[in-house]
């Protein structure tokens, strides 16, 4: 069941990217003579990832410091908890991709301070920045093996399983995405414009978040 949703996922995303181009003026358009680039699917993950961690960056610094504890109802995470949980997750996931044990970083989530926060979130993207570029179409379908656990596993607990990179960066970037989306809630509610929101309207003088 999960291996047919990321093939319908993976559909989904060659079948966006050609429909954009598709539908770009002639004079934006990649002229015919052009070649097309090597690794698609690669390259649109690197893609996505640049942009929605751009996005999540871009909140972190918007936000007044004195609101990163903002929750909007006490049962929910704070604005800088959320930025925290994506820089866990970033290391989470890329490590498994790089087939590296997880740096020994600090739980993010406990971080209060906004120039420690930023930091901390910017390093866990460029973490996962090397892991993308690194990817070639081949690559994303190969398994990698865990890596070694610091202790034995318990009696009757699994071992690790190889993972698949497309799984994990696929799930990296709708991560993101979905975390986004409540940074976006928390700006608004503090009459902040989204990052995502104001490069639209300065570009097109419309749409965002």
């Amino acid at each position: 069941m999960k291996r047919s949703i990321w093939l319908v996922l993976l559909v989904v995303l060659v079948g966006v990217s050609a429909s954009l181009i598709a539908q770009m003026p002639a004079a934006q358009a990649p002229a015919a003579s052009a070649q097309a680039p090597t690794d698609p699917i690669a390259t649109a993950l690197k893609n996505g990832f640049d942009g929605i961690s751009r996005n999540v960056s871009e909140s972190a610094a918007k936000m007044p410091e004195a609101d990163f504890a903002f929750k909007p109802t006490k049962d929910v995470r704070s604005f800088g908890e959320i930025l925290g949980h994506i820089a866990n997750t970033h290391y989470s996931l890329c490590a498994a991709v790089k087939g590296e044990k997880k740096p020994d970083a600090q739980d993010f989530e406990k971080i209060t301070a906004k120039s420690d926060m930023v930091k901390g979130l910017n390093d866990s993207i460029d973490y996962c920045k090397a892991a993308y570029a690194s990817m070639t179409d081949a690559r994303l379908l190969q398994p990698v093996p865990p890596p070694a656990p610091a202790t034995p596993p318990a009696a009757g607990q699994p071992a690790p399983r190889p993972t698949v990179p497309f799984n994990r960066l696929m799930s990296n970037l709708t991560h993101d995405w979905e975390h986004y989306g409540n940074l976006v809630t928390y700006l608004r509610l503090k009459g902040l414009v989204p990052p995502s929101t104001e490069r639209a309207q300065a570009g097109r003088g419309r749409g965002g978040d």
